[in-house]
């Protein structure tokens, strides 16, 4: 119920976009080639179900696969970072630098280098995630306060116990945050991956149904993206919750 009564507002913005959305193409007469109807993008998506259920596996396998490799990717990378300062000065202006590349320009020269594989898709899948993850985690390990350390080293605490025990559970908060960013762009770089080269996935779908001129077809599988999004942020805020009830009754044993 409580969760219910926190997205009631944003329900009732969407029900009332929705509406008016479709009262314009109405009242205007609208061509469906142009702006469709809710009501068609619903239908469309009813009408090709099964189609865009097979792309949208695939597409799903490919986001899952790149988000958690990069998942496990940036946590080892953050702990040498954190461990090492003179790499952490070295390639955080570098990490930084990468993500000024765009990621139109990425996808087609991913599958030029790599083919029409998973490859491809997996590494544009990271490249994109990867960044956000690792500035959350450092920034998170620099959250333990100093005197707090400090404490912990006059008592023999030898400096990966320190981490393990305060600064790693320190990062917590931060990490979740990083993880929601990264999902958030995670089915966005499929997509891209797939639009720029591949034989299955939503990307390719939307291609095609943007070549037969099926405005509705393109937005019924935005639909499913954005669906795919939100179900992996449901996903991390699950994880979350248990991990959190986890820690607390760690903390008070």
């Amino acid at each position: 119920m409580t969760r219910i009564k926190h997205l009631f507002p944003a329900l009732v913005l969407l029900a009332a976009f929705l509406g008016l959305w479709e009262g314009y193409v109405a009242l205007t007469g609208a061509s469906a080639l142009v702006l469709p109807a809710p009501s068609d993008v619903v239908n469309g998506l009813r009408v090709e179900w099964d189609d865009i259920a097979r792309h949208t596996l695939a597409t799903l396998g490919v986001a899952v696969v790149g988000f958690s490799l990069s998942v496990a990717f940036a946590f080892a990378v953050s702990v040498i970072l954190h461990f090492s300062g003179w790499l952490r000065r070295g390639l955080m202006p570098l990490l930084v630098a990468s993500q000024t590349m765009p990621i139109v320009a990425l996808a087609p020269l991913m599958v030029l280098w790599f083919g029409f594989g998973l490859l491809p898709k997996m590494l544009l899948v990271i490249l994109v995630t990867f960044f956000p993850m690792v500035v959350s985690l450092t920034a998170g390990y620099a959250s333990l306060p100093r005197a707090f350390r400090d404490q912990l080293v006059s008592m023999g605490a030898s400096r990966w116990s320190v981490f393990r025990r305060a600064t790693l559970p320190s990062a917590r908060a931060q990490f979740f945050s990083g993880l929601r960013i990264s999902a958030t762009y995670a089915i966005v770089a499929t997509i891209f991956a797939e639009y720029a080269g591949a034989r299955r996935g939503l990307g390719i779908y939307i291609l095609a149904a943007k070549n037969n001129f099926r405005a509705d077809l393109v937005l019924s599988a935005v639909l499913v993206s954005a669906c795919l999004t939100l179900a992996l942020l449901s996903v991390i805020a699950g994880i979350e919750r248990i991990t959190g009830r986890r820690y607390r009754r760690g903390a008070h044993a």
